[in-house]
C-alpha cells in the first residue's frame, strides 16, 4: 500500500493541503498528516513530529521554501520515494538535496495529479 504524508497539513479547510487529505482518502490513498497543529481531517489525525512517521512513500509539500528548510534532514530520513513540490513550494536548493539522497521531485499540484488519475 502506497502511503502519502502530507507535510503543511492545515486545519483549515480553505487550504490546499486540507482538500488534499481530503482527496487523498477519497482516492483510497493511505494518509498521514504533519502540521503546526494537531487535529483531525477527513478522519486522519495531523501530528506535530516528524519523527512519528515511517514508511512513506510520497510526501505532498504545502510548505513555502523558507518554512521548508527547517525539516530538511528530517524529510530526508524519512527516504521517501518522491516528494510532490505544490505550486508555492518549489524550491531548486531542495530539489538538489533531495535528489542527492536519491528522492524523486515532482514539482506538480496533488490535486490535479488526483483529480487526472496520474497520482
Amino acid at each position: 500500500m502506497v502511503k502519502t504524508l502530507v507535510l503543511g497539513a492545515s486545519l483549515n479547510p480553505s487550504r490546499y493541503s486540507n482538500l488534499a487529505i481530503h482527496r487523498l482518502i477519497e482516492s483510497k490513498i493511505e494518509t498521514e498528516a504533519f502540521g503546526v497543529r494537531e487535529g483531525t481531517v477527513s478522519g486522519v489525525q495531523i501530528k506535530t513530529n516528524l519523527n512519528d512517521f515511517q514508511n512513506i512513500d510520497t510526501i505532498t509539500l504545502y510548505l513555502n521554501p523558507k518554512r521548508q528548510e527547517q525539516y530538511y534532514k528530517d524529510i530526508v530520513r524519512l527516504m521517501p520515494q518522491r516528494v510532490i513540490f505544490n505550486p508555492g513550494t518549489e524550491n531548486p536548493e531542495f530539489y538538489k538535496i533531495l535528489e542527492e539522497a536519491g528522492i524523486k521531485v515532482e514539482v506538480a499540484c496533488t490535486l490535479v495529479l488526483l483529480a487526472t488519475g496520474q497520482y
